[in-house]
């Protein structure tokens, strides 16, 4: 059974290797249409991160992440895509939450969950790092302090 378990996870992680991004269209906190698919085929490596304004852990992620995010920039050329999952009246908070921090992301809206649906995403906060070929490198679940340390890995 063990075995099993084990060719299940590794068949798991060769597909997520693989997989690309859904064909599904967002709008940016300024209204304008996205393509999702689209910024998987921009040839540059792209984190998502999918948060809510009242996830605290979400906000300590998001905090570290912008902190290193210049260098990250600088050394990969990467682009940082960040996915509120906030609906109602809530997502009209994402607009100035994130600009109140001063954040320099691309900020998406998916307040039908759609995307999130769409990546299986179950929790958030959850990251997803896209090599510069569109391809899924990495996924993670949750936030602990220094756990972006394992984005810049997958980024080079």
């Amino acid at each position: 059974m063990k075995r099993i378990g084990c060719l299940l996870v590794l068949c798991l992680t060769v597909s997520l290797a693989f997989a690309t991004l859904p064909d599904v269209t967002l709008k940016d906190i300024n209204g304008k249409n996205v393509s999702v698919r689209a910024l998987g085929e921009s040839g540059k490596p792209i984190i998502i991160s999918f948060f809510a304004t009242w996830c605290k852990p979400c906000l300590r992620e998001l905090k570290a992440i912008d902190d290193l995010y210049p260098d990250w920039q600088d050394e990969t050329g990467v682009e940082m895509y960040i996915i509120s999952v906030d609906q109602g009246q809530d997502s009209k908070k994402v607009k100035p939450f994130v600009e109140g921090y001063g954040w320099d992301f691309h900020v998406l809206l998916d307040p039908d969950e759609t995307l999130k649906r769409a990546m299986n995403v179950q929790n958030i906060p959850h990251v997803f790092v896209i090599d510069s070929k569109g391809k899924t490198v990495y996924n993670h679940m949750g936030y602990t302090d220094g756990s972006e340390k394992e984005i810049r890995q997958y980024l080079r």
